[in-house]
């Protein structure tokens, strides 16, 4: 475990990395005793910060929701972190790539809560019904540490979040099959990934119920209003300067982003 000083010391430098668009070095390289509660707890205090300056916090993000991804970083389930509402985009936006240092995008579904929903035993049935809307959305996912990155070092930094693309047709939970959407991600003209969101853990409500168990032993949960990633069904997809993003949703409409 990590003393608070150490905690304090890898949440500033990650701030810093942030703001420089230069990255650190791993805290998990660092300080070698770092352990899963310590990169929680470094989070909440980059967020803090984030908030003492200005931003507000709109929602969740749920990470490694696929199980070749927890393989992959030798954890046995998703991570999560906090959304601000500075990182927020809409269809049709052109964002400048030189806010991230080396961004990367996924297609999700992003849940909007109707209710608060938290406390134990929460299920995939209570996350549809507190669910007011949900919509397509695009995550662009951005390191701020050095690589390669153990998960303690993923989870400090935010679980990777850089940005949020909302976009498409809003619908109700139960208007559609959520497990059945599929999505194509296009850069540049060229059709780089497809996918469907039965991918995200069977059912993207999963990811939810899963988050708002965890969060419940802290005293904590979703709240109505909160935006909820719930997970890429696509590989990330490398961005740069210049490039122009299309997802395509079918029914649910699409999403296009340019970058400068």
């Amino acid at each position: 475990m990590m003393t608070p000083d150490q905690r304090q010391a890898a949440a500033d430098a990650i701030l810093t990395a942030e703001r420089s668009r230069q990255t650190c070095v791993q805290p998990s390289k660092t300080w070698p005793e770092m352990e899963i509660e310590d990169a929680y707890d470094i989070q909440a205090r980059w967020a803090q910060a984030r908030i003492a300056a200005g931003a507000r916090i709109i929602g969740r993000k749920i990470g490694l929701t696929s199980r070749a991804m927890q393989m992959a970083s030798k954890m046995t389930e998703p991570d999560y972190g906090v959304m601000l509402d500075d990182a927020l985009f809409k269809d049709g936006a052109r964002i400048a790539a030189g806010t991230f240092i080396k961004p990367r995008l996924e297609t999700e579904l992003a849940f909007v809560m109707g209710d608060d929903l938290k406390g134990a035993g929460c299920q995939m049935h209570d996350v549809m019904r507190a669910t007011e809307f949900v919509s397509p959305a695009l995550e662009i996912i951005d390191y701020r540490t050095e690589v390669p990155r153990a998960i303690t070092d993923t989870i400090a930094d935010n679980a990777a979040f850089g940005a949020i693309v909302l976009g498409g047709r809003i619908v109700r939970p139960f208007d559609i099959d959520v497990r059945w959407v599929g999505a194509t991600l296009s850069k540049n003209g060229v059709i780089e990934e497809s996918g469907v969101s039965a991918a995200i853990m069977g059912h993207p409500a999963a990811g939810i119920a899963w988050l708002v168990n965890k969060l419940a032993p802290l005293g904590d949960g979703l709240k109505a209003g909160d935006i909820v990633l719930c997970g890429s069904f696509t590989r990330p997809v490398d961005i740069a300067s210049g490039d122009v993003i299309f997802a395509d949703y079918g029914p649910l409409g699409s999403i296009g982003v340019s970058f400068e």
